[in-house]
């Protein structure tokens, strides 16, 4: 009897692998399961499916038997920690029946979150209940087109965070357990027990920071409905009037060279903490692309004083150098797009370190105590038109106001 007990969740730790329960017996002798003690827990099984994951890359034993013995494998226990119910999920046509959707639709929103296809699979009890909230919102007559841009910047943010939580979890616990000498079995201990203590506290930070800055950009956004004349605005569906600054470190590649990768990676590092801290209340940094910040805000002439005054408090090389132009850029998934983005972008080309250089759009929404200098129409990259630029600084006594 005892013999037959222990067969059964075998059998189910092997068909939750995609493998035999012979070869998961094999694996058990042969040292690769080290969390294994006589009973099948979660973070047994978890490290049952790494095995068969890794063999599936054409691993062998041996390579996997050293792997386990140093630690290089202790992450299996996660599969665990993060499993779901085992309860077996719906189909894509029971789920659609479920929760009210169309099936073409729930695979448009699954596929627009960034998760594995639905026609072929179970939809997890998650998934339902995430498809439910989604069917909520539609009723409530929230617009389809917006949901799914914001399903894509959630799909993205989440990715980005986890991506990050794995890493910095692998730089800077795992690799020093395994440094320490720690073996398998000690390694997967405190692995495990320091990821049950930090995945609570994923909801309540998210949750938390989620709060802050909403609350903060519904009063941004209240303030531009209040300041903004729409006379003569681009008010086509999905644009939005702003100013768009680009800003990069002039020679950071020959930084990289002379001094190397760590050093210019914390000169990018200041550099867009500093743009961060700096920046007017109702601007923000939309996205960093290696050492380019892209900034977006409301109002041109508060962006221009902030740029000039940015470059003004530079002292270490390499210097910044800022370009800047104002118009209706579309705004799509969080990001924006369009020939005023891509024109402000050409202009940051242009500009040498520590200058801020701007378009006529920018000149002409002032900037109280700055001073503009005409450098001259220039036709752009990929564009056909020449485009005026000029050089922006702060206006020092007895100065006019230039442009």
């Amino acid at each position: 009897m005892a013999g037959a007990a222990e067969s059964m969740p075998t059998r189910e730790a092997a068909a939750r692998a995609g493998v035999s329960p012979a070869t998961v017996r094999r694996w058990v002798r042969a040292g690769l399961v080290p969390s294994y003690h006589g009973r099948w827990t979660r973070a047994a099984v978890g490290q049952v499916q790494m095995i068969a994951r890794m063999r599936e890359r054409g691993h062998s034993l041996a390579e996997l038997r050293r792997a386990v013995a140093e630690g290089r494998l202790a992450f299996g226990f996660i599969d665990a920690l993060l499993a779901g119910s085992a309860e077996e999920g719906l189909s894509l046509s029971e789920a659609a029946r479920a929760v009210g959707l169309e099936a073409s639709l729930i695979e448009r929103i699954v596929a627009t979150l960034g998760w594995s296809p639905v026609r072929e699979r179970q939809l997890s009890a998650t998934e339902l209940a995430l498809l439910r909230h989604v069917a909520s919102v539609l009723a409530a007559g929230f617009p389809l087109a917006a949901l799914l841009q914001l399903a894509r910047v959630y799909g993205q943010a989440m990715a980005q965070v986890a991506d990050a939580e794995v890493r910095l979890f692998h730089l800077y616990v795992h690799e020093p357990l395994m440094r320490s000498g720690a073996d398998g079995v000690e390694m997967i201990e405190q692995l495990e027990g320091m990821t049950r203590a930090l995945l609570p506290l994923a909801a309540p930070l998210m949750e938390g920071v989620h709060r802050r800055y909403l609350q903060h950009f519904v009063e941004q956004d209240v303030v531009g409905h209040m300041e903004a004349d729409f006379d003569g605005h681009d008010q086509r569906l999905g644009r939005m009037r702003v100013a768009i600054a680009f800003a990069d470190l002039a020679g950071y590649t020959r930084l990289t060279e002379e001094l190397g990768e760590l050093h210019a990676v914390d000169a990018v590092e200041r550099f867009i903490e500093q743009v961060k801290a700096t920046l007017p209340a109702d601007a923000r940094v939309i996205k960093t692309i290696g050492d380019a910040v892209m900034v977006v805000g409301p109002d041109p002439a508060a962006l221009a004083r902030w740029a000039v005054d940015f470059q003004a408090r530079q002292r270490e090389r390499p210097l910044p150098r800022i370009g800047m132009h104002a118009g209706a850029a579309l705004y799509r998934d969080g990001d924006y797009f369009g020939r005023d983005v891509n024109i402000a972008a050409r202009v940051a080309a242009r500009a040498g370190g520590g200058e801020v250089l701007v378009t006529r759009a920018v000149v002409a929404a002032g900037g109280t105590g700055l001073q503009f200098e005409r450098i001259g129409a220039i036709r752009l990259k990929g564009f056909t038109e020449p485009t005026e630029i000029f050089l922006a600084w702060r206006r020092r006594e007895g100065e006019g106001g230039g442009g």
